[in-house]
């Protein structure tokens, strides 16, 4: 039985709910429709998350992501409405979902949206010196 597009966002628990740990997805095939036009509008999205106690399930994220093929939208508000979505299905600790939509009569146009879970700081961040092997040095 072939896959049809769902609005519906499955889950599953955190295998590490005890630690701050980042998940990052890219997804290069977002489509959806100009509600002036009604030609398509094409978008990689990167989602950025620190999951509390829920992951998102791939398969459904992929069927979720193809429902808004058909759909008219504004680029401000689909990648609103989207981090909404995923915020209320997971309630994770941290989400930023960056949408950057190609070309337009000569226009990018990039929109990112947040959530933060209240009370959530996140931790310092650790940067890790890079070796050169070139040159035997740390850069």
């Amino acid at each position: 039985m072939p896959s049809l597009p769902a609005k519906t966002l499955e889950t599953f628990p955190n295998p590490a709910s005890g630690r701050d740990f980042h998940i990052h997805m890219e997804i290069p095939e977002f489509t959806c429709l100009c509600p002036k036009t009604g030609q398509p509008d094409f978008a990689t999205l990167i989602l950025d998350y620190i999951p509390e106690k829920l992951c998102i399930e791939l398969k459904s994220l992929k069927l979720y992501m193809w429902s808004f093929r058909d759909e008219g939208c504004f680029h401000e508000d689909v990648t609103n409405r989207i981090l909404d979505d995923l915020v209320k299905a997971t309630k994770p600790r941290f989400m930023r979902l960056t949408a950057k939509f190609y070309v337009r009569g000569g226009i990018f146009t990039n929109v990112v949206a947040e959530h933060r879970k209240k009370g959530w700081t996140p931790p310092p961040k650790v940067d890790l010196m890079q070796f050169d092997t070139q040159s035997n040095t740390r850069g």
